[in-house]
């Protein structure tokens, strides 16, 4: 374990959450409001902490596998703990374990919320709050590596345990490049949605927040009624832009290479979309009785899917009050979750793809036992590896949600309350069903259960295993 490179990264975490701060700082100064001192002193501790530890970096920079899953999981402990410092300083959030779930819920893109009124917040923070979606969308390290003089091996270290899916490849030969082209890519259709959001009728604050939100897949809204008061093209602007950012971002590099050919071949967005398709379809017919017209209800039922399949958690309708068919399917889909590569979170479409693969394969196998049959996706062979490493992360996440829902049933809640917030943050989707669904918030749990949905959260966007490894004794032995 190479600690001093540990804490040399960390120090840079610092650093760049001290330059991160300075965008509510702009905010707070433009609207004269009383965070401007709470921000400052944020930013100071931060660059206080940083500063120095950056000052020299370590002779021994080699960086290990391990070292690359602690230093993802403690970076984001840090930027959260950080992070929340302006909502407690400011008294906006005065008890610090509310601030942290505010917080990790806006870094890990969960979108789920402590505050029952969202507009009594100052717009700094609120601005705050929508920027740490962006930033943990694709990925604080993602872009941090972009900077930090680092080699292209130790940097793939980080981004495959930061990164969504069941693996990691390089777009380009150099880890640097494929950073700044996936935050390239990320800030261009961040800039695209504002502008049509602008055209919208939204002001710039407001635009402003809902692309971040967006593009980040978080769904922090600025509005107590979400996205509700806003006009129909903004909702369906909101709409198209949660599906792009829940697509796996190699299309997008494939289609600037002009390699259009190779970007239909990938299958996993058409599961995605196809999915998207037959749950918008099952939800309009179960629920056009309750809209004054089909198309009103295909509206609602396409931006519901789509806020909670790509895990962005944006609201315009009260989906709590559907039938139990649509909730059932909205919950389904909680699981399910965007492609591997997007900033959207869940189990992700192409692990379900090869968990079903599998079963079919296995019940192949049961018939002709002596047949040799292989799992394929995308005409390429799906490597021993990475099935094995679904089949864990399967495992894992069962046991780490069972848990997660045992130690919150002891506040005696209802079993939907406490399944669907399991659910939603674990999930990184934001509402749930009764007690937490889109008209409610987390405020009621407990301390306790809170610092459980926090890990929830924590551990569902790093996929697990980071967050796990923090806990095995194996990880801390040299």
């Amino acid at each position: 374990m190479n600690f001093p490179m540990i804490v040399y990264i960390l120090g840079w975490i610092m650093n760049f959450e001290a330059i991160f701060l300075v965008i509510p700082l702009i905010s707070a100064i433009a609207f004269g409001e009383n965070t401007i001192v709470p921000l400052i002193i944020t930013i100071a501790i931060c660059a206080a902490i940083g500063v120095p530890i950056t000052m020299k970096k370590p002779e021994e920079s080699s960086l290990h596998s391990r070292d690359g899953y602690v230093i993802v999981s403690l970076s984001w402990i840090v930027l959260s703990v950080m992070g929340a410092l302006p909502f407690v300083f400011s008294g906006a959030i005065p008890r610090f374990v509310d601030a942290l779930f505010e917080t990790v819920s806006g870094f890990t893109t969960t979108g789920a919320t402590i505050l029952s009124d969202v507009e009594a917040m100052p717009k700094s923070l609120l601005l705050w709050r929508s920027f740490t979606h962006w930033v943990g969308g694709m990925g604080v390290l993602v872009f941090i590596m972009a900077f930090l003089p680092l080699s292209g091996g130790q940097n793939l270290h980080i981004m495959k345990a930061e990164s969504p899916g069941p693996s990691v490849s390089k777009l380009v030969p150099r880890i640097k490049t494929t950073a700044l082209l996936l935050y390239s890519i990320y800030l261009v259709m961040t800039a695209i949605e504002f502008i049509l959001l602008l055209f919208g009728g939204m002001t710039v604050f407001e635009a402003m927040n809902t692309a971040f939100a967006t593009a980040g897949t978080g769904g922090f809204a600025v509005k107590n009624d979400g996205l509700a008061g806003y006009s129909e093209f903004v909702r369906m602007v909101v709409t198209v832009f949660m599906i792009l950012f829940g697509i796996n971002f190699n299309v997008y590099f494939l289609i600037l290479s002009k390699k259009f050919k190779d970007a239909l071949k990938i299958s996993e967005v058409w599961y995605f979309l196809g999915i998207i398709a037959v749950a918008t379809t099952l939800i309009t017919v179960n629920i056009k009785n309750l809209f004054p017209s089909v198309g009103a209800a295909f509206r609602s039922a396409i931006f519901t899917v789509s806020s909670v399949i790509s895990s962005t958690g944006f609201t315009a309708v009260d989906f709590n009050l559907w039938p139990e068919l649509s909730r059932t399917i909205i919950v389904l889909i909680m699981f399910i979750g965007a492609c591997t590569g997007s900033t959207g979170g869940g189990i992700k479409v192409y692990r379900i793809v090869i968990l079903f693969k599998s079963m079919g394969k296995e019940l192949h196998t049961l018939i002709h036992p002596k047949q040799v049959k292989k799992i394929r996706m995308d005409q390429h062979e799906i490597e021993h590896e990475v099935i094995r490493s679904v089949n864990v992360f399967m495992v894992c996440y069962i046991l780490v949600f069972v848990i997660s829902l045992l130690c919150i049933s002891f506040e005696d809640y209802d079993m939907i309350t406490n399944f669907t917030a399991v659910t939603t943050t674990i999930n990184n989707i934001g509402p749930g069903l009764d007690l937490v669904g889109p008209t409610a918030n987390f405020g009621f749990f407990s301390p306790f259960s809170k610092m459980v949905l926090i890990f929830d959260m924590l551990a569902g966007r790093l996929e697990l295993f980071p967050m796990l490894l923090l806990f095995s004794p194996v990880t801390w032995k040299k």
